[in-house]
C-alpha cells in the first residue's frame, strides 16, 4: 500500500491569503501616510489645509462635509483658474476676534471646526486681500470660494491647474 501524502491545497489557500492580505496592508498603509496632512488647532480651533496632488486633493473633498467650515482658495487666468496655496487667512468671530489668526493654507482646501455663527474670513496672496462673510449653520457645513482676479501675485501663492 503506498502511503498518503497530505493535500497542499489548504496550505495554498492559506499563503494565497496571506499574500493578499500583506499586499492589501502594504497598499492601504502607504496611501493613507501619502494623502492624510496634519490637523492644526490655533486659538482653540482645529484646522487642516492640503490640496496638493490628486490624492490628497481627493481626500480634502472628501472630509471637508464633515467639518463646519470649508475654505477653498484659487486664482484666474486664461484658462480658468489655478488652485492656490500659501494663502494666509484669517477668521474673526461676530465680535471681531480672530479664531484664525493669519495662518497659511498648506493647498488651495482648508477645512476647519468652528461654531456655529456668522464670521469674517480674510484670504490673503501677497498684498491682494478677499474678504467674505460666513455663516456656519448648526449640523450642516458652510463653504466659501475665494478665487483672486488674473494678474495676482503667483510668485507669493503657490499654484496648479484646476481640475
Amino acid at each position: 500500500m503506498t502511503p498518503r501524502l497530505p493535500s497542499l491545497r489548504p496550505m495554498r489557500a492559506l499563503a494565497a491569503a496571506m499574500f493578499c492580505g500583506a499586499v492589501l496592508l502594504g497598499a492601504l498603509s502607504s496611501a493613507q501616510a501619502a494623502v492624510n496632512p496634519p490637523i492644526y488647532m490655533t486659538h482653540g480651533v482645529e484646522y487642516m489645509s492640503g490640496g496638493i496632488g490628486s490624492d490628497e486633493a481627493q481626500l480634502m473633498e472628501t472630509v471637508s462635509p464633515r467639518w463646519p467650515a470649508t475654505f477653498e482658495f484659487a486664482i484666474k487666468d486664461h484658462k480658468g483658474a489655478d488652485f492656490a496655496a500659501n494663502v494666509h487667512v484669517t477668521v474673526r468671530d461676530s465680535s471681531g476676534v480672530a479664531l484664525l489668526d493669519n495662518v497659511v493654507s498648506g493647498g488651495p482646501f482648508m477645512v476647519a471646526r468652528l461654531d456655529p455663527g456668522n464670521y469674517q474670513v480674510e484670504a490673503r496672496i501677497g498684498s491682494q486681500v478677499l474678504k467674505q462673510e460666513l455663516r456656519v449653520p448648526q449640523g450642516a457645513p458652510a463653504k466659501a470660494t475665494f478665487v483672486w482676479p488674473a494678474g495676482t501675485d503667483m510668485a507669493s501663492a503657490g499654484t496648479r491647474p484646476v481640475q
